[in-house]
């Protein structure tokens, strides 16, 4: 089973994005995501909640949580999502940023724009890693 992190620093936009997307499409038995933040948020940005529920992928009940070394334990993935500088280091795991717009406050017609690109991301990795749900 391979562990993917999706990180940003309030973990209430992209990453959230990326995980449930990833929890959709990949193929349970070969994979699974988390997402966490540096500095968490209290709640998944409305605007993302907002988009993802177009698509019938809730996540108005996600709470943003702190990514920690037992959370990352057991993972092989850390991809970070726009966070710069910021953006956490987790020794030994496999990496790779996506530099995406932060959906916070950028309105609907943005956080579409960006969700499409997350969901394109994911799509992109999974079908390079082989973890697609028609895989094996």
């Amino acid at each position: 089973m391979q562990t993917v992190i999706f990180a940003c620093i309030h973990n209430a936009g992209r990453s959230q994005m990326a995980a449930a997307f990833f929890e959709r499409l990949a193929n349970p038995e070969l994979a699974r995501a988390i997402s966490a933040g540096t500095q968490p948020g209290e709640r998944v940005h409305p605007e993302v909640v907002s988009v993802m529920g177009e698509l019938g992928i809730a996540l108005s009940t996600k709470k943003p949580q702190t990514l920690t070394e037992e959370l990352a334990r057991g993972a092989t993935w850390l991809i970070t999502l726009g966070c710069g500088e910021a953006c956490p280091n987790v020794p030994g795991l496999r990496r790779d940023d996506w530099p995406l717009q932060d959906p916070k406050g950028a309105g609907v017609e943005a956080a579409l724009r960006i969700r499409d690109e997350v969901k394109a991301r994911v799509e992109a990795l999974l079908a390079r890693e082989g973890w697609g749900r028609g895989a094996s």
